[in-house]
């Protein structure tokens, strides 16, 4: 089973070693490059690949903007992230916007090709040195959204309104109810949440996406 690969990535120097190593694996062949990500979207309209290797850190569009265009526009291709950024946090991110792969760019060649044949396979392939700190990180979300579930409607109308910055008396003017029952309502949400303060309990809201800060 031959895969068909294009490489994204904005350095000549990364796609053209990328590209000499893979294809002196027979079954892998490269049938494009792109420097950006806008030219990596053009590329995709013209010649379909069975998997896009796809850099993050990439001018006029992202990896991660690419991914959730590619997504969007339902393209039929599969998409393994290479990249240096070990940090959980973008992991996150492109597993939530739908990645296949998930690899660094300091791994052997050897893992590399599993990755792809473990893609091509219809299977997922996360860089097994970050999968300990995924598993953590899901289940510390899903442990939040167990406490955001216990919040009544009325709380997460607090609670969102405490964490963009508004004092007990305008969260009740805006929602139209006494000063003393929005303390009554701080109360439980700090209990349910398990914080202790109107900062934690901001910071508790913009982590979960609770409320957006620009």
């Amino acid at each position: 089973m031959e895969a068909k690969i294009i490489i994204a990535d904005d350095h000549s120097m990364v796609r053209e070693g990328l590209k000499q190593l893979l294809e002196l694996d027979g079954d892998i062949r490269v049938i494009g490059e792109a420097g950006d990500g806008e030219d990596c979207l053009k590329i995709l309209q013209k010649n379909m690949p069975q998997i896009l290797l796809l850099d993050i850190d990439m001018p006029n569009m992202n990896g991660l903007e690419v991914l959730k265009r590619i997504k969007k526009d339902k393209m039929d291709l599969k998409v393994i992230i290479l990249t240096v950024h070990n940090e959980i946090e973008y992991l996150l991110k492109a597993v939530e916007i739908g990645i296949d792969g998930y690899i660094l760019k300091d791994s052997d060649s050897a893992e590399l090709r599993e990755a792809i044949f473990t893609v091509l396979s219809g299977e997922s392939y996360i860089q097994p040195s970050m999968l300990p700190m995924l598993e953590s990180k899901i289940i510390q979300r899903n442990n939040d959204q167990a406490k955001i579930d216990l919040l009544t409607r009325r709380e997460l109308e607090v609670l969102k309104l405490l964490s963009i910055g508004l004092y007990n008396k305008e969260i009740g003017e805006k929602l139209e109810i006494s000063e003393r029952t929005v303390k009554n309502h701080i109360s439980s949400i700090f209990r349910k949440i398990n914080v202790t303060d109107r900062t934690q309990a901001a910071v508790f809201s913009i982590k979960n996406n609770l409320v957006n800060i620009y």
